[in-house]
């Protein structure tokens, strides 16, 4: 599966090189353009269909706004309800960090884009278990291989991606 994935963010033209400057911060000789592959009907689908294998019954819990598609997609695959958690809490409205119905002791598994530090899964991880959820996993498309194995697991979190950094930029040319 992981050559498919491979070939289908590809051929979405979600790889690209050159010098990007990355949400941490840091900088990079490529970028994995998210948008690129969450709007392209084929790679979404499998995408979904590739989480949909790893989620079992597990509620589903997308981090705003990258993920939403992903979750979306794989709770239409999965039949599983599913949350999306803000990166924090807006300031109108219902004043909600996670939308969407989740009860206490609620087994949820996160999913997000492309991990490189970890940071954003683990904020999305921890809102969740303020909210009484149990989280010990996030599903990734991509592992920038930077960290984010690291930073989840100092919280007992598994991080399980579909790519990793090597996988996509093997044999680019």
């Amino acid at each position: 599966m992981t050559e498919q994935i491979v070939a289908a963010l590809r051929a979405a033209e979600a790889v690209r090189y050159g010098e990007f400057e990355l949400s941490h911060g840091g900088t990079s000789e490529y970028y994995v353009d998210k948008y690129r592959f969450e709007t392209d009907p084929q790679a979404l689908q499998m995408i979904a269909d590739a989480f949909a294998e790893r989620v079992g019954d597990d509620t589903l819990a997308g981090v705003a706004l990258g993920a939403v598609p992903l979750v979306t997609a794989t709770g239409l695959a999965t039949g599983n309800p599913y949350v999306i958690v803000r990166k924090q809490t807006k300031g109108y409205g219902t004043g909600n960090r996670i939308e969407g119905r989740l009860t206490a002791d609620e087994t949820v598994v996160v999913l997000e884009d492309v991990a490189t530090t970890g940071k954003s899964a683990l904020s999305a991880v921890e809102a969740l278990r303020d909210a009484g959820a149990q989280v010990d996993r996030v599903l990734v498309v991509v592992d920038r291989e930077e960290g984010a194995t690291e930073t989840l697991e100092e919280s007992d979190v598994t991080l399980e991606s579909l790519v990793t950094a090597t996988d996509l930029l093997e044999d680019r040319g």
